[in-house]
């Protein structure tokens, strides 16, 4: 049996559960109103319908989980035991491809085998798939009958079904919460220990003041004295994300947002406003090569016409410019909020006193919306920083130190994709840096949030 079929027919279970439930609680609680027993009723039908279906779909659910990380092992196991097993070769690795092979033969993931071999143990591979799936799917419903069974004993009109129910939520939502705490420092965990490691071969000064990035020369051999300083890849970041991109996203941005709240007509809103939110879905690949196919050639001619000389045909300005118009929608989504979350009554009073609509967007709107223009900035800076596709394509992969827009530089979150791409040594000084790189945007990320959580509390405070 499959997995998708199992599945469906357990969900079918946990419905003709829920619904058998439901319908004996209202029955018996329908008969405990009769006889004058109204207190005896603790909990809504619907919750000992909830009840007993959890009861019916949890067990097997777990047991599914489990029985999907055990299975394959036994399922080897009975493949390795055929007497077709006695051919397979000696080493481990030959051996694990050979099974590799006909596993994905038997399972429909390929359609020939390359090796003799792997074709002799096919049908030994079906067959204990077939057995242990089908095993494990009985298990799964035995679990599930005796799981709602048991439940369904329960069901009477003074039973707490919905104490349980809603601790079991609680719970629910409990173990989500730990999960995104565990992961975060999970990640905070892995990037202290690799980056304890990185600096315990590189001198923490040299790689945060040194001028000069070049891990290859380090991999070849030639020492790590000089040729891990990440100033150039900081300067890169903060050039294409923190600067030329603001530049754009921040003007464009805001002026749309003010545009479509205080002068556009809800005409012309319901149209504006989605199609500019439309920005945010396209991938970045796609960003990406317009930008290396389009901006970026451009923006070299246009150099060279006007006596420019050394521009690149990756540069700065492109990915830049490119990676504006994208994050656009994150400050125009976000000061547009702001802006129309601003009360009424403060429109009102400015133009009263004599103010322009100008004066009174200038002077009330945005200083009164400006706890979430600054989240919009943020997050666009946030977004900004993360990049990777369109430096790529459209910056290079040059770590050069420069305030000259037309030439090629590169940033952080490029650099740490070059270094972890392949076939890499997790022992070499080379392939940790991405680990100190990555601690490093960590770092910063966090204090451009607690910076702009104390402006907001700043300004939030003055108007409310």
């Amino acid at each position: 049996m499959t997995g998708p079929a199992i599945f469906l027919l357990l969900a079918g279970l946990g419905a003709i559960a829920w619904v058998s439930a439901r319908a004996r609680a209202l029955r018996l609680q329908t008969a405990a109103r009769e006889t004058g027993r109204r207190d005896a009723v603790h909990s809504l039908p619907g919750y000992h319908g909830w009840y007993v279906a959890l009861w019916t779909l949890i067990p097997a659910g777990l047991f599914l989980a489990i029985w999907a990380n055990v299975s394959p092992g036994l399922v080897t196991q009975a493949v390795l035991a055929d007497p077709a097993a006695q051919s397979l070769p000696a080493d481990a690795f030959s051996r694990s491809a050979v099974l590799g092979e006909a596993r994905a033969i038997a399972t429909g993931l390929q359609a020939g085998a390359f090796n003799p071999a792997s074709q002799a143990l096919v049908e030994p591979y079906r067959a204990a798939l077939n057995s242990y799936g089908v095993a494990g799917a009985a298990l799964a419903l035995i679990l599930a009958f005796a799981g709602g069974a048991y439940a369904f004993t329960r069901v009477r009109p003074d039973f707490r079904a919905r104490t349980r129910v809603e601790r079991l939520v609680m719970a629910t939502l409990l173990v989500a919460s730990l999960l995104a705490i565990v992961t975060t420092l999970g990640i905070v965990a892995s990037l202290l220990w690799e980056s304890f490691r990185f600096f315990s071969m590189v001198n923490p000064i040299d790689f945060l003041f040194g001028l000069k990035w070049s891990p290859q020369s380090a991999a070849m051999g030639y020492g790590n004295d000089d040729a891990f300083g990440a100033v150039p890849l900081f300067w890169g970041t903060i050039f294409i994300g923190a600067i030329i991109a603001m530049i754009v996203a921040i003007p464009l941005g805001l002026m749309s947002a003010v545009y479509l709240t205080q002068y556009a007509s809800a005409t012309v809103r319901k149209w504006m406003k989605p199609i500019l939110e439309v920005l945010a879905g396209v991938p970045t690949v796609v960003y990406g090569y317009f930008a290396a196919l389009t901006v970026a050639p451009a923006l070299r001619d246009l150099a060279v016409s006007v006596g420019i000389h050394g521009a690149s045909s990756e540069s700065a300005l492109a990915a830049g410019l490119v990676m504006g118009v994208m994050i656009i929608p994150f400050v125009s989504s976000m000061a547009d909020d702001s802006i129309a979350a601003v009360p009424q009554s403060m429109r009102d009073g400015s133009l009263a006193m004599g103010a322009t609509t100008s004066e009174t967007i200038t002077r009330v709107l945005i200083p009164a919306a400006l706890p979430g223009v600054v989240g919009g900035v943020l997050l666009a800076v946030s977004r900004a920083i993360g990049e990777t596709m369109i430096v790529v394509m459209a910056a290079g992969l040059s770590a050069n130190l420069t305030a000259n827009p037309f030439a090629s530089v590169t940033t952080v979150t490029t650099q740490i994709v070059q270094l972890l791409t392949g076939d890499q040594e997790f022992d070499s000084a080379k392939t940790l840096a991405a680990f100190a790189l990555g601690l490093v945007l960590f770092i910063v990320t966090l204090l451009l949030n607690i910076v702009a959580l104390r402006v907001v509390k700043k300004y939030r405070e003055a108007y409310e």
